[in-house]
């Protein structure tokens, strides 16, 4: 696939300097850390995801290295000569609280709770552990969308001494950490809280108990096992695994992580992680607290609920762009995940990408297939909107991809599957989603009055016209019909039309749609829907 000229790298790191884009804003942040401390003391900017592997990676998980990379490109761009590294971060020590209801073998699962993850057997079959298994999905998960990144997992960390020095701080300044994190706990809890969680000598289990007592000469903590019996362990080697928030500041510090973003609903607990990381002698990653997701009804999503949409979803129905696409607008600002706001950002996509073409260098910088791209846009054309793709397949009553072609060929003529791949698989994609969301809703009526009026005047326009007409002659006639008509206001004759023709309440422009379809074919449709005749379930007339 051809890609279109962009700016050199050192216009490109010109333009970076006053971009306006969320990436290059947040790039200029990391910048200005960088500088502050002289350069990265470790030799490159490192950016950091988390993965919490006790489910499977999911939409959100996608976001978040989404938007995390098009910030490390954003500084790449910006300083070209700065080294940058992502790293996606597996908790998979932590401990099975409980079974998930998606996996088989649930009673030997139940015999292993609170062992750590990649202590339980995977219950597929497949890897060591069930960490491993999952860990092992999060990688294909992030190989299958072509994402540059480093795997880090937490129980290699742990026991390779990684963490040790960092484990070894928590412990020397354990009061002033539990002086941050107590006032945010209940009063019970306080009284049993430890930034430690001991992994059982004779159980192998993950263990919540309070602590008896600390050697911070020695590096090493106390507690009581299941069976009263007292043990004392290393805080290194993997002997105690920190709880999260403890450990969040832990890893910032161990790791020396530059950046790491974080949903709204972390808020408090970046503050208390980075308070922490202030308390280790090192200074918290930059952030970037984006907003959570809202299913249909305006209501947090929620994996458990499932009242959402799955990756797999949106890819079945739409492309991997256009979901970069949603996940590149407006971070910050709440935004409803459901079946219906894809169509708008397939669209959307391909209008960004149309635009990039003909915008200057500071103009395509901010255009968000940019960003979606690395910066490798490709050159695709578009004749055909998603929106009048659905349409098409509603009026033509059919899933035949020959037949569609028959008329959008007509409509663009010299475009064939083989110069137009993207919209060839575009079909397939409006098909799709024809098949799941729109053929179950259409509701088809007949017109009242002022609306027959205005298609027995739309009908004569039309006829009038030549054979090549094109989409905004024809709009022009449609809006010229609905003026005529004498509606109040002329969304509601469009209204109409979508109804009485199409059988839902919106759509695309009518006039590109008509031209798309042809005259001819929308003049029976009318004829029918005149003499009486519904073009399929009907609804009394408004």
């Amino acid at each position: 696939m051809a890609t279109r000229s962009v700016p050199t790298p050192a216009d490109l790191t010109s333009l970076a300097q006053d971009a306006k884009a969320w990436p290059f804003v947040e790039a200029r942040r990391v910048l200005k850390r960088v500088a502050d401390a002289g350069g990265p003391e470790k030799g490159f900017v490192l950016f950091e995801t988390g993965y919490g592997p006790s489910g499977l990676p999911h939409i959100g998980t996608f976001g978040e290295v989404a938007r995390t990379t098009m910030v490390m490109r954003a500084l790449q761009w910006l300083a070209p000569d700065l080294p940058t590294k992502l790293i996606c971060f597996s908790d998979d020590m932590d401990g099975l609280r409980k079974v998930p209801g998606n996996v088989p073998n649930q009673d030997m699962m139940a015999a292993h709770l609170d062992e750590p993850l990649t202590v339980v057997p995977d219950p597929f079959g497949t890897h060591d552990s069930f960490g491993a298994h999952n860990n092992a999905r999060l990688r294909a998960f992030l190989d299958r969308f072509g994402f540059e990144y480093e795997f880090y997992s937490a129980t290699d960390c742990y026991k390779s001494g990684r963490m040790d020095a960092s484990l070894q701080k928590v412990l020397a300044n354990y009061d002033a950490v539990i002086d941050v994190v107590l006032p945010t706990l209940g009063e019970e809890r306080r009284k049993t809280y430890c930034p430690f969680l001991p992994i059982s000598p004779t159980t192998g289990k993950v263990l919540q108990v309070p602590l008896v007592e600390r050697d911070a000469d020695a590096g090493t903590v106390t507690f009581r096992n299941e069976d009263g019996s007292l043990f004392t362990v290393p805080v290194t080697g993997g002997h105690v695994k920190c709880q999260w928030k403890v450990d969040w500041a832990m890893r910032w510090d161990a790791l020396g992580v530059d950046y790491e973003m974080a949903g709204k609903d972390l808020i408090e607990s970046v503050k208390l992680s980075s308070r922490i990381t202030q308390i280790l002698g090192n200074r918290p990653p930059e952030g970037f607290s984006y907003e959570l997701f809202l299913d249909d009804r305006g209501e947090k999503i929620s994996k458990s609920r499932g009242n959402g949409i799955s990756i797999e979803d949106w890819l079945r129905y739409a492309t991997q762009e256009s979901l970069a696409l949603y996940m590149f607008q407006a971070p910050r600002k709440a935004k409803k995940l459901y079946f219906d706001v894809i169509p708008k950002a397939v669209d959307e996509y391909y209008t960004h990408l149309a635009k990039f073409a003909d915008q200057t260098p500071a103009q395509q910088v901010e255009n968000p297939v940019f960003h979606i791209h690395g910066g490798a846009v490709p050159a695709v054309h578009m004749p055909v909107s998603f929106a009048l793709l659905l349409n098409l397949v509603s009026a033509a009553h059919t899933e035949d991809k020959a037949r569609l072609w028959g008329y959008v060929s007509r409509y663009a003529p010299d475009t064939t599957p083989d110069s137009h791949p993207a919209l060839d698989a575009l079909m397939d994609y409006a098909i799709a989603y024809f098949d799941d969301f729109v053929a179950p809703t259409k509701r088809y009526r007949l017109p009242d009055a002022t609306e027959r009026a205005g298609l027995e005047d739309l009908a004569r326009r039309l006829r009038a016209l030549p054979a090549d007409a094109d989409g905004d002659t024809i709009q022009n006639e449609v809006f010229a019909a609905g003026k005529t008509a004498e509606f109040d206001n002329l969304r509601d004759w469009f209204k109409a039309l979508y109804e009485v023709l199409l059988g839902q309440s919106q759509g695309p422009r009518m006039g590109g749609f008509i031209a798309l379809y042809g005259v001819d074919p929308t003049l029976a449709m009318i004829d029918q829907v005149l003499a009486g005749q519904p073009l399929g379930q009907t609804e009394p007339a408004s």
